[in-house]
């Protein structure tokens, strides 16, 4: 009988001590807040058409078409249609465009099989009030690999609206999150 009362007692013990752990743990949870609190100094943005100094065809519209794309999901600032109404403008020139050789291929090896694409942006904002710049010239990179399976050209031409994607995801947080 003492066995079976020590069992019993030790198995109430080992789910009170379960339920404690989970009430603390839980209780941490309480005031978590997604995202930073931190509150932006603007609430609204004008993305100036991007400048292309490189001779990569038709980037401007995809790094464009991109960039209000992700400050459209982000939803922290509304981006609006002319410098006048905005709090901020950001201007965007892309400055560089280059492929390096990440891997030959197996039947001829000065041919490539995969290419590392690089492209590099420089950012300002601009503070529409003020006339005071937030930032100059940031350099921002992103760098994704294509395979030349499919020709180089193809594969290029593929690979740049995910490039410009992960490049304007990039180019929002570092406007939107507070530095």
């Amino acid at each position: 009988m003492t066995s079976r009362f020590a069992s019993s007692f030790l198995s109430q013990l080992g789910f009170l001590a379960c339920l404690a752990t989970a009430v603390v743990g839980l209780g941490g949870c309480a005031r978590y807040q997604l995202g930073t609190a931190a509150k932006l100094t603007f609430s609204s943005i004008y993305v100036a058409p991007v400048e292309n100094k490189t001779l990569l065809p038709q980037a401007q519209t995809v790094v464009s078409t991109q960039l209000r794309d992700a400050f459209l999901r982000d939803n922290r600032v509304s981006l609006v249609n002319s410098p006048e109404s905005a709090d901020v403008t950001l201007q965007v020139v892309i400055r560089d465009y280059h492929r390096s050789v990440q891997a030959a291929r197996s039947d001829d090896t000065g041919l490539a099989r995969k290419f590392a694409l690089t492209l590099g942006v420089n950012c300002t904002l601009r503070d529409n009030r003020s006339g005071k710049a937030l930032f100059t010239d940031r350099q921002i990179e992103v760098q994704r690999d294509a395979f030349t399976d499919s020709g180089q050209l193809q594969s290029e031409y593929q690979a740049l609206p995910l490039l410009a994607q992960s490049l304007a995801d990039k180019v929002s947080h570092t406007v939107l999150d507070v530095w």
